[in-house]
């Protein structure tokens, strides 16, 4: 008969970013375990110190900072403008997008009153945005936002409940090249951040109906979800333009580049900087 780490050991190990082959061994006793678990632990700390000393000579800015930068200077070099929108969103806004009392969603918001929240997704605040700027640009206008997003989740090491959303939208393109389109965008953000290994994938969300996920690497990460218009939502917002538009999460795309499980290490973090675990 044999064990496996102790869930105290396992834990640590998982912090110290050990890799699958390590944390599945097993061991004859405890005695030949914590020896194993000892020696491991010292060359993980010493490797994760050595990762800190790299990024602090070399890497300089989180991996999170620097994707996003990739991103955007990609984005504009394909005519695609940045905005910054509020953090603060108003239940009116979301009511728009459907979510209202009672709504599935409406119970993972982080309300600041009874008329404010944090923001759970760009979206409303890019449809509010749009409905001016294809007033005022000619087609097509395309824009886009990074920005941090907020909401109660549950689910495991694959979600937070702060977490970094990238929002592109195309508006006033021909119908007919709305899928192309969408699959042509995907590819321009997952070679920006140096990802081969994805799909897209039919869906169904809550919001937006039928959707188009992109899943990415071994694990099969969801990393995105697209959607085309017209779509019902367009009435709220008074728009009627032909669209296609993609949400990306940025700390996911980074759990796919690193071979990471755990989404906290990817985002903003008290714990670890760039992944790197503090307490060593």
């Amino acid at each position: 008969m044999s064990i496996t780490w102790s869930e105290i050991q396992f834990r640590r190990l998982k912090e110290l970013n050990a890799g699958e082959t390590h944390l599945k061994k097993s061991f004859a006793d405890v005695t030949q375990r914590d020896r194993a678990y000892q020696k491991l632990e010292n060359e993980l700390v010493k490797r994760e110190r050595q990762r800190l000393k790299e990024f602090r000579e070399v890497y300089l800015r989180p991996g999170l900072c620097r994707l996003e930068s990739r991103l955007i200077e990609t984005l504009v070099k394909r005519d695609f403008v940045q905005v910054i929108t509020p953090i603060i969103m108003s239940k009116g806004l979301l009511s728009r997008m459907t979510i209202k009392d009672g709504h599935p969603l409406a119970a993972q918001i982080f309300w600041i009153d009874d008329t404010k929240c944090l923001r759970p997704m760009l979206a409303p605040h890019l449809y509010y945005v749009l409905q001016d700027l294809i007033r005022l640009w000619d087609k097509p206008v395309r824009i886009f936002e990074v920005g941090p997003c907020f909401r109660k989740e549950s689910k495991g090491a694959q979600h937070s409940i702060e977490f970094t959303m990238l929002n592109l939208v195309e508006m006033g393109l021909p119908k007919e090249k709305r899928q192309s389109r969408i699959e042509e965008l995907a590819a321009v953000v997952m070679e920006t951040a140096k990802i081969g290994d994805y799909r897209l994938q039919p869906e169904k969300s809550e919001i937006y109906g039928d959707t188009i996920d992109i899943i990415a690497g071994k694990d099969k990460v969801e990393v995105a979800s697209g959607a085309m218009g017209p779509h019902p939502l367009d009435s709220a917002w008074r728009i009627n333009d032909t669209w296609v538009g993609i949400g990306f999460g940025i700390e996911r795309l980074l759990m796919v580049v690193e071979k990471s499980k755990s989404l906290g290490k990817m985002g903003r973090s008290l714990a670890y900087l760039d992944g790197v675990r503090l307490n060593i």
